[in-house]
């Protein structure tokens, strides 16, 4: 009789604390049940660098919004493949989202090209107010008609420059110099007019072409060169200045059609706080990371940056593709 009343109040006990845990998670606003809507959000960068801390703001942002009915989850360091491969699956319905730029983006729509376009802008904030434009809008409308929609575009990626084993000052003095670029053609094209090799691969490749002297530097924003410790084998920050990057991320036009309008919105909205954060958070890291750099034993190169860019106006010249007229056009949106 006493061993069964010792059962008995055990499994009152057990009972009363899972009721107890229930209504804590209930109480912390934590849902049991599963999102009804998940998207996948695919990119580069590597854990713990300000895209992917901004990407986890995102998704905190649309969690809320959606009260839990939608999530994203997050790939980073090119988990899901790269980034042509994924957009293709996302022409196809697949629900992911991932991280571009004009670069990429020409593929699809010729003149966004131009967003990469070296030395097109004075400063980032001039491609904010051209990706606000009737211009952008109409070459957005395009993008869709090619299965792809943006979803934000207020994402300051950083201030691409160069970081190579042997100094340089002028473009002579890249002549030779094998230099890392993502696999698009305005960049491509820019790197070459500025007198160096360029040699498309993924970011997460960079390392190790390093490292094994497949390339003789990279391009990227100043923290990225930090974060993917690029130092450890290229020791010249060569501060060119050549991009101001911002990003756009993209879903699938056949997925995006099928999520409810509140999910659409919400989607949207919370891309925009990502991309507040991403934004404050990228000019902060930039300055931290050339202090950074400094202390890995990196220096700091300042060149002419005005002959780095006549060298690179011939870029513009490269793309007959283009709708003419088109580098004055987006001049004057960002007057």
């Amino acid at each position: 009789m006493r061993k069964a009343l010792v059962t008995k109040r055990s499994f009152l006990s057990r009972a009363c604390l899972t009721g107890v845990a229930i209504s804590l998670l209930t109480c912390s606003g934590l849902s049991m049940a599963a999102a009804k809507y998940t998207i996948k959000v695919a990119y580069e960068n590597n854990p713990g660098e300000p895209l992917d801390l901004a990407a986890k703001e995102w998704a905190r942002a649309f969690k809320e919004k959606t009260k839990g009915q939608a999530e994203l989850q997050l790939f980073p360091s090119s988990a899901l493949g790269a980034k042509k491969d994924v957009m293709q699956q996302m022409q196809l319905g697949s629900g992911v989202i991932t991280i571009t730029d004009g670069g990429f983006l020409a593929d699809y729509v010729p003149d966004f090209g131009i967003l990469m376009g070296p030395y097109l802008a004075n400063d980032y904030k001039d491609l904010f107010k051209l990706a606000k434009s009737p211009w952008f809008a109409d070459m957005s409308n395009k993008l869709a008609g090619k299965g792809l929609r943006i979803v934000t575009s207020n994402w300051l990626y950083g201030t691409r420059h160069f970081l190579l084993k042997k100094p340089a000052k002028t473009p002579s003095e890249l002549k030779g110099v094998k230099l890392r670029s993502p696999n698009n053609r305005i960049q491509i094209e820019a790197i070459q007019s500025m007198g160096a090799t360029p040699t498309p691969m993924p970011l997460s490749d960079v390392y190790p072409a390093l490292s094994t002297g497949v390339i003789d530097g990279t391009e990227s924003p100043i923290n990225v060169f930090y974060s993917m410790k690029a130092y450890e084998t290229a020791k010249y920050l060569v501060k060119t200045a050549y991009i101001h990057n911002i990003s756009q991320w993209v879903i699938g036009e056949k997925y995006y059609a099928k999520l409810p309008a509140d999910i659409q919105k919400a989607l949207m909205e919370s891309a925009d706080i990502g991309g507040n954060f991403m934004t404050n958070s990228v000019v902060s890291a930039e300055q931290d990371a050339v202090e950074k750099l400094k202390k890995e034993g990196v220096t700091i190169i300042e060149v002419d940056r005005e002959a780095f860019k006549k060298a690179a106006m011939v870029t513009y010249s490269k793309f007959p593709e283009w709708t003419p007229g088109l580098y004055e056009k987006v001049q004057g949106y960002m007057k």
